[in-house]
């Protein structure tokens, strides 16, 4: 189990649902944290309701100089990274008949290009703590389904990407794993999370917990893709 107080960590999309569930269980082990969203409003009112000396950053995964100035920011602040969460996703559903060319560019360019992009510009940080990247995948990475087009080929794209560059990556002793949830109680594709009605779904908490968990295992094992799944399928 290594020493996590002090560590720091960068979440992207961590305004809420799963990257906020994650942010609070980092801040529970001493992890200093940085969010991002593409609203500095709601990434700041999320490092709120955090309650902690949280950075809060305006940015957009999809432009490769945004995530640049992520990194310089918290360099600037902290002088490290040691963790990198590549959370941040949209979801588009429609037949390919509806699927329009710009909601395909929107799903591919931020569930895919944008991990890239966040990785990219962590990179050279994360090389000199021998970091841990976890990107955030899906079950749809290996199941697909009618409508899913747009959101099946980033997420079997980023399961791929994942397992690739955790090869790329080992020769420095950073550690890929890429987490794979099924459903999931948080706001995404409009989803309004009800404690009652989502309490069968997997809890951002749950996944917070996930990702401490996967930090305190030894060095000498990587659980390269995590899929996790609700103990049941419904509430009933």
């Amino acid at each position: 189990m290594q020493k996590l107080q002090d560590k720091v960590a960068l979440i992207t999309g961590g305004s809420k649902g799963i990257g906020f569930g994650i942010a609070e269980a980092l801040l529970k082990q001493g992890i200093k944290v940085a969010i991002t969203s593409r609203s500095l409003a709601s990434a700041e009112a999320a490092a709120q309701k955090l309650g902690h000396d949280v950075l809060a950053l305006e940015a957009d995964v999809k432009d490769f100089s945004s995530q640049q100035e992520v990194i310089n920011k918290m360099i600037a602040k902290w002088g490290k990274l040691d963790f990198l969460i590549a959370n941040a996703g949209v979801g588009h559903f429609a037949s390919i008949e509806d699927l329009s060319v710009s909601d395909w560019n929107d799903t591919i360019d931020t569930n895919l290009t944008g991990v890239f992009y966040s990785i990219k510009a962590a990179l050279p940080e994360l090389k000199k703590t021998t970091g841990y990247i976890f990107t955030i995948a899906s079950l749809a990475g290996t199941n697909f389904f009618a409508g899913g087009a747009a959101y099946n080929a980033s997420k079997f794209g980023l399961v791929g990407f994942t397992q690739a560059i955790m090869l790329d990556l080992r020769q420095y002793g950073i550690k890929v794993s890429t987490i794979m949830p099924g459903s999931v109680s948080t706001h995404f594709n409009e989803h309004e999370p009800n404690t009652e009605k989502d309490a069968w779904k997997i809890q951002p908490e749950d996944m917070g917990q996930m990702v401490v968990d996967l930090l305190n295992m030894h060095p000498r094992v990587l659980p390269s893709k995590v899929e996790v799944r609700p103990t049941k399928t419904t509430n009933s």
